[in-house]
């Protein structure tokens, strides 16, 4: 147990460090939700409602949201980022 602390904290740090406004600024309407996943990483959090999927990567502090159509980003929104 001890070992998985230190482990979950490095993949924590991983993810944030993805939380960019350099890569925040790759991002363009129109990728694919892979393509978003390829640059920013797993979504901490997706909901899906009709078609669309609404994810969220990071947290109330700093984090990126983005909105996607027939896995088609519609539109991306940031806080946070450096």
């Amino acid at each position: 147990m001890k070992k998985l602390i230190p482990l979950a904290a490095l993949l924590l740090l991983a993810a944030c460090g993805k939380l960019s406004m350099e890569n925040y600024n790759q991002l363009k309407v129109g990728m694919s939700y892979q393509e978003v996943t390829a640059i920013i990483g797993d979504a901490n959090s997706c909901e899906e409602v009709i078609g669309t999927r609404s994810c969220v990567w990071g947290d109330e502090q700093k984090g990126i949201k983005a909105g996607f159509v027939a896995d088609k980003a519609i539109a991306f929104s940031h806080k946070g980022l450096n």
